[in-house]
């Protein structure tokens, strides 16, 4: 049989969409640069990913990453496509990865205006169990007249120019903004390509879903507890919300912006500064969020407006739909206040 389906003559791919965007900004296309190069690294990263099996990438590569995690064969491997298709595109001068102690500095002949801070493989400690997993990111740009140094990674959330993440999962997924709502992009393996699939999405304003570790309740903030046993118990006898984790932060916090509801990593007594870290992790995903219609927060302000202190620097995270969150919110002064 013969693939009878139409076939789309005017594709809009995400460079396309991209430049597109450019032009209208009068853009130098550096910006568009950047995201070929990136986009390089993460569709290998897809191809790897599916073939891992047959390429022996599975199992611990031996050495523990600079925030303790284990590092997987495929975190290395990752890491280092990441690093050398940025370093190639003559676009970025400061590099921030969760696998490298320090910030990577571009050489100066190859430097750009941008900064990038990612994570190059989410969730690795599902690779073995063919969990998803994903690569996050966030982009912004150089503003001191210095020459590039860590320094310049340490911008609160506000000043991200552009951050996404790409989900590996039944399809390879790439959710991004650059400041104008967010836009989904799924990788087409015949065209070697990501197309435009979901444009302007939009988070549920109230979902029925919560997300969250609770092996850790026995460590949890009196007000997460209380949050969450109003989720299970509905005072106002309406059904009680789904519970839903899966452990890899990209799968998670996708099903959060496709379905509604609330994705929670909150500080507690074993983590009182949280767990995830705010400028490869929490800030990306927050500028998702917030881009879609929703909230972040980490209790007490939102991610966004956290400024930075170290390039590994963890902070609890709360985040989803708005009035999800905004009642996790309510629960948290009232428990400051002592009302």
């Amino acid at each position: 049989m013969t693939d009878q389906s139409a076939f789309d003559t005017d594709v809009q791919t995400i460079t396309r969409f991209v430049m597109d965007k450019g032009r209208k900004a009068k853009g130098t296309g550096e910006f568009t640069q950047l995201l070929n190069s990136l986009l390089t690294a993460i569709k290998a990263i897809s191809s790897v990913v599916r073939k891992a099996g047959l390429a022996h990438l599975y199992g611990i590569a031996g050495t523990v990453n600079v925030t303790g995690d284990e590092v997987k064969k495929l975190d290395v491997l990752s890491n280092n496509l990441v690093i050398n298709m940025l370093r190639s595109s003559y676009s970025t001068c400061v590099l921030v990865t969760e696998e490298n102690a320090d910030a990577v500095i571009v050489e100066p002949d190859k430097q750009g205006k941008y900064v990038v801070c990612f994570d190059p493989l989410d969730g690795s400690s599902n690779i073995d169990c063919l969990a998803s997993i994903g690569t996050i990111f966030a982009i912004y740009k150089k503003v001191s007249e210095e020459p590039p140094s860590e320094k310049d990674a340490l911008q609160p959330g506000r000043d991200i120019v552009a951050a996404g993440y790409a989900l590996y999962g039944s399809a390879t997924l790439v959710a991004l903004s650059t400041g104008q709502g967010v836009d989904c992009f799924m990788l087409d393996p015949a065209l070697g390509e990501f197309i435009l699939v979901d444009k302007d999405v939009r988070i549920k304003k109230k979902g029925k879903i919560y997300s969250v570790n609770e092996g850790y309740a026995k460590y949890f903030d009196p007000a997460v507890t209380e949050y969450i046993h109003k989720k299970k118990f509905p005072e106002d006898g309406s059904a009680p919300y789904g519970s839903r984790y899966v452990g890899s932060m990209v799968a998670d916090i996708h099903r959060t912006l496709m379905y509604g509801g609330i994705f929670m990593y909150p500080a507690n007594k074993k983590n009182p500064k949280g767990k995830l870290r705010l400028l490869y992790e929490c800030n990306p995903m927050a500028f998702i969020i917030e881009q879609a219609g929703g909230l972040s927060t980490t209790g007490t302000q939102s991610i966004l407006d956290v400024q930075p202190e170290s390039i590994h620097q963890r902070v609890p995270l709360i985040m989803g739909s708005h009035d999800d969150v905004q009642e996790f919110i309510a629960i948290v002064k009232k428990h400051q206040t002592g009302a």
